[in-house]
């Protein structure tokens, strides 16, 4: 099963509109898991209609008419990877373990509100993933989004998509063409 993992769009405050290239991940994949900040409800309406199958949440810089469209916390299983989905999880320090402890019945757990990819593994075997933005990269070097693939009970093939940030699509978001294997902040898994 074919995954796209994205967060914090911000449209139309940080772009706008959605780079080509995620528009054309999302058409391929089997699933997309939006982790929240998506601040205005056409990209969530657009997400739905295109996407095979939508998993996702608010952020904090999503109003009520999001808030009452979306939970806060989601949970999917996807080609039997048991996914939850969250936008904030706080500080990074001592992240593993307090999702640990909050996601005990997850194997993957897709966040946000950072802005910054993120990928480590919990002492428990919980598997955390922020994809970073597409559309405003903080302070990092690119705009980003995550693709993956649920094998089995495994997800397999994680790789952190990066999106220049001075190129632009026909409707002005950051476009680009460089990705590559997420590097892991803390261990290690040899089936990605």
């Amino acid at each position: 099963m074919r995954l796209l993992l994205t967060s914090d769009t911000h449209l139309p405050r940080r772009a706008r509109a959605l780079p080509d290239e995620l528009l054309a991940r999302v058409d391929e994949a089997d699933a997309v898991i939006h982790a929240g900040d998506w601040v205005d409800t056409a990209t969530l309406d657009l997400l739905t209609a295109r996407a095979h199958r939508l998993v996702a949440v608010h952020g904090n810089n999503d109003g009520p008419e999001l808030r009452a469209r979306l939970p806060e916390v989601a949970y999917a299983e996807l080609g039997g990877v048991r996914f939850a989905v969250v936008h904030e999880t706080g500080a990074a320090r001592e992240r593993e373990e307090r999702c640990a402890d909050r996601f005990p019945d997850a194997d993957v757990l897709v966040f946000g509100h950072s802005h910054i990819p993120w990928d480590t593994t919990a002492a428990n075997g919980l598997r955390l993933l922020n994809p970073g933005s597409p559309t405003d990269r903080r302070r990092e070097p690119y705009c980003t989004y995550m693709t993956a693939e649920a094998r089995g009970t495994r997800l397999a093939d994680v790789r952190l998509h990066r999106l220049p940030p001075r190129a632009t699509s026909r409707a002005g978001a950051r476009t680009g063409d460089g990705d590559r294997p997420v590097r892991r902040r803390t261990g290690s898994r040899p089936d990605g």
